[in-house]
């Protein structure tokens, strides 16, 4: 059977549900080109231990709800719901696997899917019949401890579990919010210098320059005010192990600031 890998989408706008772009109709296609996962674990910008008094957790309900985290969009997008099964055996496996390399995470039987869950997820998995848990970033943790965080989910690649980072390649939301741009409007070239350079040092293989991309890159800070939103990418590469391959599935930009790049991890990531 051939191995999943790890996987890095950036979700935009939660509009991206309802909007057509490319970026759409990309992860439309994506769920027929892996292999169909036994469960997914999606590790989401909107899920933030330091939101949480520092408390890392992982989601443990059987019927988690889907959350809208979010204000001021068309009615149509609150009726929206993802109601994928969770699996509390694989919340208590995750918070084992990283117990065992000292990352503490504690299974939370209240919390549901947000919106960097269910919105790219209702556009892969449209039938949401997949089990599907989400555990927190920790935007107050380095950088390393985000790619240990993915080294030690490693195992569970092995046993058909889907793990994906979901955030943005970029996200100014200040600048988003000031200029209101329209979907399609053209890429701002502060936006692709910085989305291209990361791409050039994935293929590279440097992975210690992408972790510190938002130091290192043309308008790092520009593209990411905060980290919460490229957290989880170091997460998918730490997951995709060693020998380290990553492959650029796809490019693009909704509202010319939200570069849409979405990213596999792991040996066979280039057959995608």
């Amino acid at each position: 059977m051939q191995r999943l890998p790890s996987l890095f989408l950036s979700h935009g706008s939660p509009m991206l549900s309802l909007e057509p772009s490319p970026a759409r109709d990309f992860l439309a296609g994506l769920g027929n080109r892996l292999p169909r996962p036994q469960a997914i674990l999606v590790v989401s910008a909107h899920h933030d231990a330091a939101h949480q008094g520092g408390r890392a957790t992982v989601t443990a309900s059987l019927a988690p709800p889907t959350i809208h985290d979010f204000g001021g969009f068309p009615d149509e997008l609150f009726a929206m719901r993802y109601p994928a099964p969770g699996d509390p055996a694989l919340a208590a496996r995750i918070a084992a696997l990283l117990g065992a390399q000292g990352l503490d995470v504690t299974p939370d039987a209240a919390r549901g899917l947000d919106h960097g869950a269910w919105v790219p997820l209702s556009l892969v998995y449209p039938d949401a019949d997949i089990p599907v848990v989400q555990l927190s970033i920790a935007s107050s943790a380095t950088l390393e401890w985000h790619h240990a965080l993915g080294r030690a989910l490693i195992p569970l690649r092995d046993e058909d579990v889907l793990i994906v980072g979901s955030g943005s390649m970029t996200h100014n939301l200040r600048a988003l919010f000031s200029a209101r741009p329209a979907v399609d409007a053209p890429a701002a070239g502060w936006v692709t210098a910085f989305a291209d350079w990361v791409a050039e040092r994935l293929a590279a293989g440097a992975v210690d320059d992408v972790l510190h991309a938002v130091e290192r890159a043309p308008h790092g800070r520009d593209n990411h005010p905060t980290m919460d939103h490229i957290l989880p990418l170091f997460v998918a590469m730490g997951a995709g192990g060693e020998p380290f391959e990553a492959e650029r599935l796809h490019a693009s930009t909704t509202y010319g600031l939200l570069a849409m790049d979405v990213y596999a991890f792991g040996e066979g990531a280039r057959r995608l």
